[in-house]
């Protein structure tokens, strides 16, 4: 099953990219992705600028294949606070107003550009 990709996933992908420039775990420049620590599930944190940083695809799927590692290298990437604040708005149910992230990011964008 492919996953449509919604107009604010491409503007917060084209946010992260901007506002990260490389991959944030090993420097790299190439074949650079937006990677989210919560899932797609997660919908508060989905588009979340604390919830995703700009990896390459071999730290992306280095990372995903080890969950622990992962949480050990968000953690002190974002910061102990920061990451449990994240985890608690990951924990909470409830609707984003999507068309208010879009201009929230697009204003963001233009800040990092």
């Amino acid at each position: 099953m492919r996953v449509k990709i919604k107009p604010l996933d491409k503007l917060f992908s084209q946010y992260i990219k901007a506002r990260d420039k490389y991959c944030q775990r090993c420097g790299g420049s190439g074949g650079l992705q937006t990677s989210h620590f919560w899932g797609r599930k997660r919908q508060l944190v989905r588009y979340d600028p604390d919830n995703a940083v700009l990896l390459c695809f071999g730290c992306h799927q280095y990372l995903s294949a080890n969950p622990a590692e992962h949480t050990a290298w968000f953690k002190k990437h974002l910061g102990e606070e920061a990451f449990e604040l994240l985890e608690s708005r990951a924990n909470q149910v409830g609707k984003i107003d999507e068309n208010a992230v879009y201009l929230y990011l697009k204003e963001k964008l233009k800040e990092v550009k």
